[in-house]
């Protein structure tokens, strides 16, 4: 058994900061009651941390201790992992684009898969299901506009288009009106509006 952990850890150290391990992962290792023994042994002794269900981190060594991985760094490597999109919230979104002033205390992320929280130490990251369109153009600037559109709601939608149209570069604010048609009818009509109005 202790064989299989050092093996287990081997394997978690040659991964980039923040890449998830999971047991479907270390098959080729051992078999599964074998591994997940081994993985909760790892947890235990501090060696690995458990982030959500079947989900495992290796901690990072500094001069100044050890810490979790970074958020963003561990919900990148969650979503190339799973295969899912995996985005800030529109709240991030809006703070980022200078639509809000309200910085979000919460991380929450949008996914395309299911919703569920993932602990990094201390920190509680929330993945929420989201809808096709608030995923549209993942990490382009379009698409955060999209989400924070999405977040203001329909009442501060039309202010907020217009002070992205003057922020953002024209070829970011035409992303934006192609992906009109994917947008539900409230948003499509603004964003119509402001391109055209």
């Amino acid at each position: 058994m202790q064989r299989l952990a050092e093996q287990i850890l081997s394997y978690a150290g040659g991964l980039p900061e923040g890449a998830p391990v999971s047991a479907k992962g270390l098959l080729h290792l051992g078999n599964r009651a074998a591994v997940d023994q081994a993985l909760s042994r790892l947890v235990e002794r501090g060696q690995l941390m458990r982030a959500g269900r079947g989900v495992y981190l290796r901690p990072i060594s500094s001069r100044f201790g050890i810490r979790s991985p970074s958020v963003e760094q561990a919900v990148e490597a969650l979503a190339s992992q799973r295969g899912e999109v995996i985005v800030p919230s529109g709240a991030a979104a809006a703070n980022t684009l200078g639509l809000t002033t309200q910085v979000p205390v919460r991380s929450v992320y949008l996914t395309s898969g299911r919703s569920r929280t993932m602990s990094l130490g201390k920190q509680v990251v929330e993945l929420r299901h989201a809808p096709r369109w608030q995923l549209a153009l993942a990490n382009r600037p379009a698409g955060e506009a999209v989400r924070a559109l999405a977040w203001l709601g329909p009442e501060k939608a039309e202010a907020a288009l217009q002070t992205l149209k003057r922020r953002l570069p024209s070829t970011t604010f035409q992303e934006l009106v192609a992906v009109a048609p994917q947008l539900p009818t409230w948003l499509a009509r603004n964003v119509g509006k402001a391109a055209h109005g």
